[in-house]
């Protein structure tokens, strides 16, 4: 597939996994199977159906686990950012794998546990045919409650008609979900927090820029942090 502004993403794979337990005791979350694959695999599957030719994939928890099953895989080629000395959470993760070069301006990314069905448009090309450079730091693919299973929460977004990001206010319901995908500007990570830190210290700024953007999806979403969510998401793909 063609029309995508990045030939690489960041899937992110060094969590702990703590809400899947005791799946992820001696299991990587991304290796925890639904329908029969392991999530990383869904996740790289999808970017190589999408054209995206090569990922970074940080680990740190049972790394070793991760680089043994992926080591035999050529697309998208694998390269390994290497946390193991110390989890730097999302935004840690980011400005690491940059730092090393492994990123190029500007990349994908991915939680490594994402499961999605594309509506009539694919969620990558959907980002590359939004995104402006000049106005945007990270354009997030956000999704509604309607296309969420498995979602009991309350949102993360407010988004208004030129596709702006806000936050959700206290106390209240906001229509638009983050999925774990999004297109990143390494613009994003200048001046980042030394260590480990969360990517929403980097969204908050931008938000308060007007520099974080949105693009609602057009499939559906599913979200797969324990292990009741499993069977429900595996009848939901059985389905088609």
């Amino acid at each position: 597939m063609s029309n995508l502004v990045s030939d690489t993403a960041m899937v992110m794979a060094a969590g702990l996994g703590k809400r899947m337990r005791p799946l992820t005791a001696s299991t990587p979350k991304p290796l925890v199977r639904v329908a029969g694959k392991p999530l990383i695999d869904r996740a790289l599957d999808r970017l190589d159906e999408a054209g995206v030719s090569k990922a970074v994939v940080n680990v740190h928890y049972l790394a070793g686990s991760l680089e043994a099953h992926l080591a035999a895989r050529q697309r998208p080629a694998i390269t390994f950012s290497d946390e193991r000395e110390l989890l730097l959470e999302t935004g840690g993760g980011m400005v690491k794998a940059n730092d090393e070069g492994l990123l190029p301006d500007p990349f994908f990314a991915c939680n490594a546990d994402s499961i999605w069905l594309d509506g009539p448009r694919n969620a990558f090309r959907d980002l590359s045919e939004h995104w402006d450079a000049d106005r945007m730091d990270a354009l997030l693919l956000v999704v509604t409650h309607a296309r969420a299973r498995n979602f009991n929460g309350t949102g993360d977004f407010y988004m208004n008609g030129e596709g702006q990001l806000t936050r959700k206010l206290p106390g209240r319901v906001a229509p638009f979900i983050y999925t774990g995908i999004q297109l990143v500007s390494r613009r994003l990570l200048r001046e980042a927090p030394e260590g480990a830190f969360s990517t929403n210290v980097l969204w908050d700024r931008a938000i308060d820029e007007g520099r974080l953007f949105g693009v609602a999806f057009t499939g559906e979403w599913f979200e797969v942090g324990t292990p009741h969510h499993i069977k429900p998401t595996e009848e939901a793909l059985a389905g088609g």
